[in-house]
Formats: C-alpha cells, sequence, structure tokens
C-alpha cells in the first residue's frame, strides 16, 4: 500500500504542477516581496483581532476581503502579479502539507480522550451518517444542478469537500455559550473523522492504484483499511517518542517546543510517504496527549505556540485564497454561480439538520442531558473553514483537467448529437481521463466495462428466482376418466380460488402465532392456541391431500408443494407432542422439544414467498435490461470514438510507421468492442432494438433543434414561434424518457424490410420473400469460406459472424495491389441487420472472407440464382441500388471527415440523386465536371489520369484536378457526389442511370400470375444444408 497516496502528495517528474490559478507568468520572474506580504498579513491579523475583541470569524472574512482585492489588482497589473506570484505557482497539495498538520495537531489535542472513548460509536456513528448524506445528496445536487457538467468523480471529491467541518472554528463559536464539553468532543470527533477519511479518499482518487484496478471494489475497500490501521498504528508509535521527548525533566523548554512541532510534521510526512494518511497518524498522536503527558508547566507554554501557530496559519489561509480568487476571471461568477451557490448552501444546512435528526436517538438514549435544543446548537455548528479551502482546488485541478485525448470531444459530441446518454458519457469520460496519464497505456472496451458493474451476479440471482418461482402446470395431472370426483378435485385445486384460500389460510395464522411468541398472551389463551393450531393443521392437511390426488407422484415435482409437505408434518408432530405432554407433564425433554416445534410454526409463512418472487424477477429483470442498454451504449460510443479516433491521427501523423502502429491498435481496440456489441444484442435483442429506436428518435430531434437554431438565428422564423418549437423539441425529448426499454424484435418474415436496397416496396418485398429460405447455423459453423464461389447472400436476422480475410483487394489487378503494402488478415464482426455476400454476388467472383459463427446464428438467405432472376426482373434499378448501397458504405467508412456536411441517406441519394453511380470498364474514358461533381470517389476498381497518367486506386477520392480519367481494371465502380441543390440535382444531365422502379416485361408476368393466387406469399421455412466445420 505504499503507492496508494503518493501520487497526491508528490510531485511525479514529467508532470505540470497543479497551480493555484491562471497559467506560469509571461514574464521573467524576480524575487519579489511576497515574504513582506505574509509579515504584513500576519500583523494585520494580529491588530485586527486585538481591535475586534478577538472576533475570530470576523477577522477572517476581513482578510479574505482584502486577499481579493489583491488579487484583483494583480489580475490587472503585473506589479502586483509579481509579489503574489510564487503563491500562485505553489502547488495546491504543497500549502496542505505546509498548513494542516499544525491545525489538525491542535483540534485533537484539545480533544479529552476519555471523554471521546465513552461516546466513540455515537461519535462514529454522526460521521458515518454524515458521510453517507453528504454523498448520497450532496453529491445529486452537484450532479444536477452543476452547469459545468463535472464527472461522478469530481461531485463525490467536491461533495466530501463541502461536507468537511472545521475541528477549530466549529467549536470555539459554542464555548461562548457554555456548551457541554462532551457535546463539543463530540463534535470535534466527527469533524476529525471526516477530514481523515476525506484525506485518504483524495489519495486513492488521485494515485496510480484506481488508474490500474479500476475501482475494484474489494481492494479499494483493502487498501482503505490498510489506510486506516497503518496511519493509527505511525500515529501511536511517534506519539510515543514525543511523549517520552516532552516528560524529559532535564530538557530545554524551547528545545521541546522546536522537537515538538517538528515531531508533527515529521509523523505528517512519514505517514504519507509511506502511503499512510498523514492526518489520522497526527488525529492519533493528539489524541494520546492530555496534561500528563507533558513536563511541569509546559504545557501551557506548548499551547500557546500551537494555538499562535494555528491562529496565525488560519489567517494565511484565509488571505492567501481570496488572492486566488481575485486573480482568476470574474466572468465565470455568473447568475447561475450564484444560484448555484445559494442552493449549495441549503443543501449543506439541510443535510447537517438531516444528520442531526437521524442520530438525535442515540444521543438521547446515551445521555440524558440531550435535548432538541443541543440538537440544533450542533447542528448549526457545522461550520466549513480551512480543510474545505485547502482541498477545493484540488477538485477544480480535477474537473477542468483537459486530458489530451481526441476521445473526449467524441464522447461529448456524441452526447450533444443524442447517440450517447449522459451517464454512459460520463463514464467513458470518466475512464479516459484515468487511462490517459498512463504512458503506453490505450484504453480497450474490456477498461471501460469495468466502470460498469457486472451483471452475472444479477442473471444468476434472477436464474436462481425463476428455478423457485411456482408454476402451476396443468398438464401434470391425470384424467381418470369418468370419475367425477377426481375431475371435481383436479378442477377445484387448480383453480385461481384453492390458491388464494392457501394464502388467505396462511394470513389468518399472523395473529395466532403472534400470540403464541407473547408469554402473557400465551399463558392467558393455551387451550384456544391449541385449538386455533389444530385447525390450521387440517386446514394444512386438507389442502396437501387435495394436491396428492390430483398429482400423485407428480405431486413432489414442485418444490413448493415439498416445503407444503413438510410444513404439513412439522405441525402433525407439533399436535402428537402437545398430546403427550399432557399425558406425561413431568417428561422435561418432551417439553423442551414441544417448545422448540411451537417456534418452528413460524415456517408456515414461508409460503408467502411464492407471491414475491415474480416481482422480484420483474425488478431484476429490468435491473438486467438496464445494465444491457447502458452497456451496449458505452459500447456503440466507444466505437464511434475509435473511428474519429483514426481520422484524426490520419490527419496530424507524420510518419507512416506510427500511424501505422496506431492504426493497427484502435481497429484492435474497435474489432473488440464490435464483438461485445454482438454479443450484447445475442444476449438482448429487445433491449438493443428499443434503444436504437430511441437514438435514432434522438438524433432526429437534436437535428431539427440544431436546424431550428439557424433558422433563428438568421431571422427566418421569428423569437415568438421559435421558442414554441423549441419547448415541442424539449417535450419531445422529454417524452423519450419514458420510452419502453424493450420492444420485440420483427419475426423473421418482416427482416425483408430491413434491406435497405429492397426500399420497403411490397412488390421487391414480395418477389424474395417466395423464393428466401431460413437457414441455421450453430456456434462454429462456417458459412462461407474465403476462395469459394457464392451461393447467396445472407441476411442475419440473429446471432453474431465473425469475418477472417486478407486485405480488401477491390478489384485492383494483383500487379498493382502488391505496392499497397499490409498483408495482415483482417477481422470484422457480422450482427442482426447485416448482410454477407453481397460484393461476391455482384460480381461472381470469389468470396474474399471467411464467415465463422460466434453464436447460433439465423439468417436469411437468398440464392445466386433467385438474386439474378431479380436482377432480370427488376433490371437495371435493383442491381444499380446494390451497387449505390456499397458505394455509400465505402465513401462513409473510408472518407467520413470529407463528407460531414453530406446528407448521404440513401433514401434521399435514390430520391434526389444527391450521388449516384458511375460504372467503368477497362480503357473507358470519363470526364469529371466539377461544377456538378462535387466528390468522385473509386469504390471499386482503378483509374489513371489521362492527362498526368497518375494511377488511383480504391478506395480514393479524386483530386479537383483530375479532368478526365480512364478505367485501368476490368469494373470500376465510382460514387459522384453532387451539389447538395436538389432542383438542380434531378434535372443533372450526368446522372446516367434512372433509379425509379422499372417493370419489364418479365416482371409483369410475374406479378400477374402472384395477383391470379390471390393469396399471401408462403414464407419458406426449409432449412438450409448446414456447412459443418471440417
Amino acid at each position: 500500500m505504499s503507492n496508494t497516496n503518493s501520487s497526491f502528495w508528490v510531485h511525479k517528474e514529467g508532470h505540470k504542477p497543479e497551480l493555484l490559478c491562471g497559467s506560469s507568468a509571461s514574464y521573467t520572474v524576480v524575487n519579489g516581496h511576497f515574504i513582506m506580504l505574509v509579515c504584513s498579513t500576519i500583523i494585520l491579523g494580529g491588530f485586527l483581532k486585538t481591535l475586534l475583541k478577538n472576533s475570530e470569524v470576523t477577522v477572517l472574512m476581513i482578510l479574505s476581503l482584502l486577499g481579493f482585492v489583491i488579487g484583483q489588482l494583480a489580475h490587472n497589473s503585473i506589479e502586483v502579479h509579481k509579489i503574489v506570484y510564487p503563491l500562485l505557482k505553489t502547488p495546491s497539495y504543497s500549502l496542505y502539507c505546509y498548513f494542516s498538520p499544525m491545525i489538525i495537531f491542535m483540534a485533537a489535542l484539545d480533544v479529552d480522550f476519555c471523554i471521546l472513548k465513552n461516546v466513540f460509536w455515537q461519535v462514529l456513528l454522526i460521521g458515518l451518517v454524515s458521510l453517507l448524506m453528504t454523498f448520497i445528496i450532496l453529491g445529486y445536487v452537484v450532479l444536477k444542478f452543476n452547469k459545468d457538467l463535472w464527472d461522478l468523480q469530481s461531485s463525490i471529491l467536491f461533495s466530501m469537500i463541502v461536507g468537511m467541518t472545521d475541528p477549530v472554528h466549529s467549536v470555539n463559536s459554542l464555548k461562548t455559550i457554555g456548551i457541554s464539553k462532551t457535546y463539543t468532543d463530540i463534535i470535534r470527533g466527527e469533524s476529525m473523522i471526516i477530514c481523515g477519511f476525506t484525506s485518504i479518499c483524495f489519495g486513492v482518487f488521485r494515485s496510480d492504484f484506481l488508474h490500474i484496478s479500476m475501482f475494484t471494489e474489494f481492494r479499494v475497500i483493502l487498501g482503505l483499511c490498510l489506510d486506516i490501521l497503518g496511519s493509527i498504528i505511525c500515529g501511536y508509535s511517534c506519539s510515543r517518542i514525543i511523549q517520552f521527548i516532552l516528560t524529559d525533566l532535564f530538557s530545554n523548554t524551547l528545545t521541546s517546543i522546536i522537537l515538538c512541532i517538528s515531531m508533527v510534521y515529521m509523523t505528517f510526512y512519514i505517514g504519507e510517504s509511506f502511503g499512510m494518511s498523514g492526518m489520522i497518524a497526527l488525529v492519533t498522536v493528539g489524541l494520546n496527549f492530555d496534561s500528563l503527558s507533558f513536563k511541569p508547566r509546559i504545557e501551557v507554554t506548548i499551547t500557546k505556540f500551537l494555538i499562535m501557530f494555528s491562529s496565525i496559519y488560519q489567517q494565511l489561509i484565509y488571505t492567501f485564497f481570496g488572492i486566488v480568487i481575485g486573480c482568476g476571471e470574474t466572468k465565470y461568477l455568473r447568475f447561475h454561480t450564484v444560484v448555484f451557490m445559494l442552493i449549495l448552501f441549503a443543501t449543506v444546512n439541510f443535510v447537517r439538520l438531516l444528520t442531526i435528526v437521524l442520530v438525535s436517538p442515540l444521543l438521547m438514549h446515551a445521555n440524558y442531558e440531550y435535548n432538541w435544543r443541543w440538537g440544533i446548537v450542533i447542528a448549526w455548528s457545522g461550520i466549513k473553514g480551512i480543510f474545505s479551502l485547502l482541498l477545493a482546488p484540488d477538485i477544480h485541478n480535477l474537473a477542468d483537467q483537459k486530458v489530451e485525448s481526441p476521445q473526449l470531444s467524441s464522447f461529448e459530441k456524441q452526447c450533444n448529437d443524442g447517440i450517447l446518454s449522459v451517464e454512459a458519457a460520463r463514464i467513458l469520460i470518466s475512464a479516459t481521463k484515468s487511462f490517459c496519464p498512463i504512458q503506453g497505456k490505450f484504453m480497450s472496451i474490456y477498461d471501460v466495462s469495468t466502470y460498469v458493474r457486472a451483471r452475472s451476479w444479477l442473471i444468476k440471482f434472477k436464474n436462481m428466482l425463476t428455478s423457485l418461482e411456482y408454476h402451476k402446470d396443468k398438464a401434470l395431472f391425470i384424467l381418470y376418466g369418468d370419475n367425477k370426483f377426481l375431475l371435481f378435485v383436479c378442477h377445484v385445486v387448480f383453480s385461481e380460488e384453492f390458491e388464494y384460500a392457501g394464502h388467505i389460510i396462511t394470513v389468518m395464522y399472523i395473529y395466532p402465532m403472534i400470540m403464541h411468541l407473547w408469554p402473557m398472551a400465551r399463558e392467558l389463551n393455551v387451550s384456544g392456541l391449541i385449538s386455533v393450531n389444530n385447525y390450521f393443521v387440517f386446514l394444512y392437511i386438507f389442502q396437501a391431500a387435495m394436491k396428492i390426488i390430483s398429482l400423485k407422484r407428480k405431486y413432489f415435482h414442485q418444490y413448493w408443494n415439498t416445503l407444503e409437505f413438510l410444513i404439513m408434518l412439522v405441525g402433525i408432530i407439533d399436535i402428537f407432542c402437545i398430546y403427550f405432554v399432557k399425558l406425561r407433564p413431568d417428561n422435561f425433554a418432551l417439553i423442551q422439544m414441544t417448545v422448540i416445534l411451537g417456534y418452528f410454526r413460524i415456517i408456515r409463512f414461508i409460503p408467502f414467498i411464492k407471491l414475491i418472487i415474480p416481482l422480484l424477477i420483474n425488478i431484476v429483470d429490468v435491473q438486467i435490461k438496464k445494465r444491457l442498454r447502458l452497456m451496449y451504449s458505452i459500447t456503440k460510443g466507444y466505437v464511434k470514438s475509435q473511428e474519429d479516433t483514426k481520422l484524426l491521427i490520419k490527419q496530424i501523423s507524420s510518419r507512416e510507421s506510427v500511424y501505422q502502429k496506431l492504426y493497427e491498435i484502435l481497429e484492435t481496440n474497435k474489432r473488440d468492442a464490435v464483438k461485445e456489441l454482438g454479443l450484447i444484442e445475442h444476449e438482448g435483442r429487445d433491449v438493443v432494438i428499443a434503444l436504437k429506436t430511441r437514438q435514432a428518435i434522438r438524433r432526429v430531434i437534436a437535428k431539427a433543434l440544431k436546424n431550428l437554431t439557424f433558422l433563428w438565428s438568421r431571422g427566418i422564423i421569428d423569437k415568438h414561434e421559435g421558442i414554441e418549437m423549441n419547448k415541442v423539441f424539449l417535450a419531445k425529448i422529454k417524452a423519450l424518457n419514458n420510452f419502453p426499454m424493450a420492444i420485440p424484435p420483427p419475426t423473421p418474415d418482416k427482416y425483408l424490410h430491413n434491406i435497405v436496397w429492397l426500399e420497403n416496396k411490397d412488390v421487391l418485398i414480395e418477389f424474395f420473400k417466395e423464393r428466401a429460405k431460413l437457414a441455421y447455423f450453430d456456434y462454429g459453423d462456417v458459412i462461407c469460406r474465403e476462395g469459394e464461389m457464392p451461393q447467396g447472400i445472407y441476411l442475419i436476422i440473429s446471432g453474431m459472424a465473425i469475418l477472417h480475410s486478407s486485405p480488401p483487394t477491390f478489384g485492383i489487378d494483383s500487379s498493382l495491389r502488391s505496392e499497397r503494402g499490409s498483408k495482415s488478415m483482417f477481422t470484422e464482426y457480422c450482427t442482426s441487420g447485416d448482410i454477407i455476400g453481397e460484393l461476391s454476388c455482384l460480381l461472381k467472383r470469389e468470396t474474399e472472407y471467411t464467415a465463422i459463427c460466434e453464436t447460433i446464428l439465423q439468417a436469411c438467405f437468398i440464392s445466386l440464382e433467385d438474386l439474378y432472376e431479380g436482377f432480370d426482373v427488376f433490371w437495371p434499378s435493383l442491381e444499380y441500388k446494390i451497387w449505390l448501397k456499397f458505394a455509400l458504405s465505402v465513401a462513409y467508412q473510408y472518407f467520413e471527415s470529407s463528407l460531414i456536411d453530406e446528407d448521404l441517406e440513401f433514401q434521399k441519394c435514390v430520391t434526389f440523386n444527391l450521388a449516384y453511380v458511375e460504372t467503368l470498364s477497362s480503357y473507358n474514358e470519363m470526364t469529371i465536371d466539377n461544377v456538378t461533381m462535387k466528390f468522385v470517389i473509386i469504390v471499386y476498381g482503378s483509374v489513371i489520369d489521362t492527362k498526368t497518367e497518375v494511377p488511383y486506386l480504391a478506395p480514393c477520392i479524386l483530386p479537383k484536378t483530375c479532368e478526365q480519367i480512364q478505367g485501368t481494371s476490368d469494373l470500376s465502380k465510382l460514387l459522384v457526389v453532387q451539389p447538395s441543390d436538389p432542383a438542380k440535382n434531378t434535372d443533372d444531365p450526368k446522372v446516367m442511370v434512372s433509379t425509379g422502379l422499372r417493370m419489364s416485361q418479365r416482371e409483369y408476368n410475374w406479378k400477374r400470375k402472384y395477383e391470379e393466387r390471390n393469396f399471401p406469399l408462403s414464407w419458406n421455412r426449409s432449412q438450409t444444408t448446414r456447412i459443418q466445420l471440417p
């Protein structure tokens, strides 16, 4: 544990210090007059204390305001800034180490350990309740109302700091009203518990320990326990040494004072150096001291010195932080900031009051003097002060820490665009901040997933509940021909009324059971309780007999029936024992056994659990779906961030070798994340469908809001209309909170509607619906092999497949392709909705990858012959649309950054001709018009510039300098993106292929034949031949 807190206090080599405010000076730093400022502050503080009759709070307020004025002068004047610059460049943790040891030791020294020992459990309870309320209430308020959108870690640390009570001023103000020493020690004890726990948490949160273990609960809890235990041992050992020095009768007083103060700091630094809490160590030292620990007459001297140093330190702290605030930008002090401060102030006082209310019953029980008046006094004693100020800059540094990672901006953009939920974005941002400082570490999806609690225990718990759930299966009982009695018994047993009657019997027995457990009532109603017990046992016997008559041996197949049978047997044994006790009242063993069996009657209430189990299953199922939805959203956002990072690295990388290495790492991480997506989708398809639908709606609304803002800013929409429309959109976003958590997946015959090139047109869907087949594959089955001729296309309905292949050729001649480099294998995952084999079927060429099932997979199979029959019937539009879909997919996969401003949805490209596909054969030429062609992208094959003879290989965007190109491959496909003027694009003569649906004579005959049948096309459910692994 030696490294647990070290990173919090130690300034690491190669890291910039956490400055209190602003950046380093832009001028040459010279030795200024900072020491004079410190001395002036001390003198002014002493003068004000004398003048204001020791009103400490007023003195500190004046010094804070004076510091703020000095800070404002330093912000606007270089000369003043030179004076305060030594303070501004001092790391915040250094100030904490300078000032806090003496103050916490002084507070602990003033506590009477004998009193604290007697009320230790009360103090510990108040401290723990205060911490818990602070975490829950203050943390929620900060997350909800802080406009800066801090992550969870920063919000928790901030709530801890705001919840810290000043161990000095919280008690000093109470001494003047004559409050009992017990209560002052309770308040100080609570404050020291919170301060010690906070100091440990700060060290743990900011250490490399959590960057590696990623909030592994057991290790964190173990680390905290070792910190606390080790700090106490260290403090106790140091207190023995200090006590030995101070009790030496022959030592000099001045030497003792110097050694005492030195040992205080030495104890603090020893604790921190070994990864423990120096604050807890000093609290232990202070609590072990009393008046007998010092040499005679030296106690007063040392106490005065400690009070003097403590007072000076407090004055300096408040002045320094006034300067720091004054040096900051006042533009950040906005209306929302003031409102947030007021909300925070009210919340802090509410938390303090709620804590005292919760622990008041214990305090009343422990001390007869405690009443509601003292409770109010203690509640209002929660003054915040020195330690909150000393630790506050660390929260600022932590929350405003700018991690050099392009993923952060990607997560923020996805959240703003509605792709990521706020919770998922916060988790991803927190994980990124944790891993970025680790040199050479790339955050994988498995690292991110540790931020989300594992759902395995929920699934196990649900399976256990499902196995315990009571199933009343009517198929279990055997009909007995015309035996009316048996038929009547079976009808009664399997009726809902019979089940309800059993629960009513259990409810009715609650009152007799209470009387049996109450000794006085039992003595007064012995005969009545025996009669009631006999009656209820008879009802249990009757219930079991009815079920046994109906189910016979199958009665014991249900766990609950077996339990009810055991309850009945125990009841019968109980009755016989009571009977034998009447016969032999002097048999002590029999009496004891009867008494024990009487208490065993409580098991008669166990069948009540049958009613709770279905409710628990629903609750657990909801939690599992929430975890699945959150994990899917996180993984989806992670995949998108990897794509964004690859594009950014490609733009800024100057060395090809570095880019290639980073590209491989990012591609591997993306592939792992896509695999996780497939597994999550296979596990909860209904949850994923609901999430995708919700995200699609959210993106549409976000885009509408963006367009509304643009139209409003240009004055196209009136302000009043804009406000009303904005309210409508915000209401729709809010309504998404009630969106269903799960949507049942479509049936297999509906999946053809998901093929984009069928455009959801009935004539196309019905054509392929008649010919399509359902194909089933087990885990490990091979769907297609690299180098084999394609059999058809597979539309995945459920499950996941992995594709292994060499680098894609894109139809480029092998002589040109060999120069492109990478020979590494490519891996890709396909999940529900993806299509396998499109390109191979279009080209009638060998498949370029091997597809293997990662899970049980169900797919819709369209054979190659049926596909080409469709091409003939719906020529040429169907084949063209498949090429268009392929071209758009390649363009977005490789050139998303260039096409970010283009709205190239498939349906819009078909309707408005925003983009179209051109075909070039070998040696055919094509003229490029830069006026009507915004982008020309080679998505398949290769071309050459006829003017410069520069070759261009797919995938590639042709430069604007290209005026004419010639195909160099057998087949080349180019995606032409036109300017986004629909009117211009519709009449563009460059559009070579009509995208409307044409009907040939063959299609007409097929359509007529279909109509003559006058019944829906059947969905062919014959299973295709499985391809087994060799």
